[in-house]
């Protein structure tokens, strides 16, 4: 499926980008396996996981190679494209999988937390795929796979700064895949994971509901990620672009794309006033009521 391609995966030393490495590579890429090793919340650094990766590809029969510059920073992100190029001769696929968590109520949140994920989530994002994409545009092929959550589609308690990261990831994407619409072969897409990693893992158990809510999410796998960013990143995969997808254990989701649902005109303008006693009440039975992502998925997974 992916013969004679190259890849990019950040993020690949555990869990989703270590089984989007692996299978990438076992359809044929050449595989980046970028990782800097660090604990959940970007502390340390350990390439031992992205070069124990790289063992396992080479072990199957595929080729890749460890990098561990940080998608934090531009110049870590050329260093992946240039590495790519120079190593495997070429660059057709990037997975933006890296990031990290500093799960605060925002009221104790510092700005270092905020900043931190915001860096290593949309920014890494941008860098990488900054650092790739005139490759792409001068080769007229590229797939770029990235990573949103119901965070940022929804909400979460205590993740203002990794759900505005997320967000901000879904706008990326969308605008990404309308810049490179011209170009037949290159796409954009995005998936938001259902799976039980390290990140998940951390979730705090305050109650029976938590408790059941975790307890839900292992019935996930990280492996369940995979196929779904394989196929887009294969040829077959070029009509689809500008899509975010859900992907839950054997569950497959398409999200909506925010659209006006009401508006009410009033000929001239508005007063503070009518704003209250008519505009607020016409639109009030659209309002949408704040909800955690578990609020949305309450169900179990489908195998």
């Amino acid at each position: 499926m992916l013969e004679g391609k190259v890849a990019i995966v950040t993020g690949a030393g555990q869990g989703i980008g270590r089984c989007v490495a692996m299978q990438l590579a076992e359809k044929g890429a050449k595989v980046i396996v970028n990782d800097i090793g660090v604990s959940i919340e970007g502390e340390g650094n350990d390439v031992a996981p992205a070069q124990s990766v790289v063992d396992e590809i080479k072990a199957a029969g595929g080729d890749a190679a460890v990098n561990g510059d940080s998608v934090s920073e531009f110049e870590g992100a050329t260093n992946m494209v240039k590495q790519a190029l120079d190593t495997f001769g070429g660059l057709h696929i990037i997975v933006n999988n890296a990031g990290i968590l500093r799960d605060r109520m925002l009221h104790k949140m510092s700005p270092d937390d905020f900043r931190s994920v915001i860096e290593v989530h949309l920014m890494g994002h941008f860098n990488v795929t900054r650092a790739a994409i005139n490759h792409m545009r001068e080769q007229q092929w590229g797939r770029v796979i990235n990573f949103t959550s119901t965070s940022g589609i929804i909400g979460n308690l205590g993740q203002t700064n990794y759900g505005s990261a997320k967000l901000g990831i879904f706008a990326f994407t969308r605008n990404l895949a309308l810049e490179t619409s011209r170009y037949e072969n290159i796409t954009v897409n995005a998936i938001s994971p259902f799976a039980y990693t390290r990140m998940t893992a951390s979730i705090p158990v305050k109650d029976e509901a938590s408790r059941a809510r975790v307890e839900r999410t292992k019935k996930m796998k990280a492996e369940d990620i995979a196929p779904v960013v394989t196929w887009l990143s294969s040829e077959e995969g070029k009509s689809v672009s500008g899509q975010i997808f859900g992907v839950r254990a054997g569950e497959i989701i398409i999200f909506g794309q925010p659209r006006p649902l009401r508006s009410i005109h009033h000929h001239g303008g508005w007063t503070p006033e009518q704003v209250g006693e008519i505009a607020m009440p016409g639109l009030a039975p659209f309002f949408d009521e704040p909800k955690a992502s578990a609020a949305v998925f309450p169900y179990d997974p489908m195998d």
